[in-house]
């Protein structure tokens, strides 16, 4: 078995409201009732007033693993070069703050001190994933324009995580859903280590 993750978006401020202890448990309690191959899953809710406070994403063709994100971020490092500089910024500054791509800066930023994120893959306050979607917005329009530096320098044969550009631009776009409704619900991204 390899490492996974489980991708959710939350109500910000009903996640703050469950005691800092309990929130990882909480978190991973919800999500054992998300059953989805590709896409969101919402729960329904027992009644209107109680509307769901989080969804988890499945990206497609991952079968939950984090290889992929893991790998988009390894064969990004091989095509950046190749990009034109408008998604190298925006991609750039996506990647890291999802955690998929790694920022030697980011050594240096101070780091949250609350204990229940430390066990977490991503943790992304509302702030954080508005700004992300803002990077997206940039990134989306241009990913498509890399698919050629992406065959010569970064394809890794069919046996492998990312082979081709449609399994890169897939992953990619799969983020952007994710980032682009929590923002737009106003809410924040959690990745569960699975």
């Amino acid at each position: 078995m390899g490492l996974g993750i489980t991708v959710m978006a939350v109500d910000w401020t009903r996640l703050q409201a469950i005691p800092a202890g309990e929130r990882l448990e909480r978190l991973y309690e919800e999500s054992v009732a998300a059953v989805v191959d590709a896409g969101w899953f919402w729960p329904t809710s027992r009644s209107e007033q109680q509307q769901p406070w989080w969804g988890v994403h499945e990206f497609r063709d991952t079968l939950g693993s984090y290889k992929a994100h893991f790998w988009a971020g390894e064969v990004w490092d091989d095509v950046r070069e190749h990009a034109v500089p408008e998604l190298r910024d925006a991609l750039d500054g996506f990647l890291v703050g999802l955690g998929i791509r790694w920022d030697p800066e980011e050594e240096d930023a101070p780091h949250d001190s609350e204990a229940w994120r430390s066990d977490l893959l991503l943790c992304r306050a509302p702030a954080e994933v508005s700004a992300l979607a803002r990077l997206w917005a940039l990134a989306e329009p241009l990913v498509d324009g890399v698919r050629e530096s992406f065959d010569a320098h970064a394809a890794r044969g069919p046996e492998k995580w990312m082979s081709d550009h449609a399994e890169f631009a897939s992953l990619l776009r799969g983020w952007g859903e994710v980032v682009v409704e929590a923002d737009r619900r106003g809410w924040g991204v959690v990745g569960l280590r699975c």
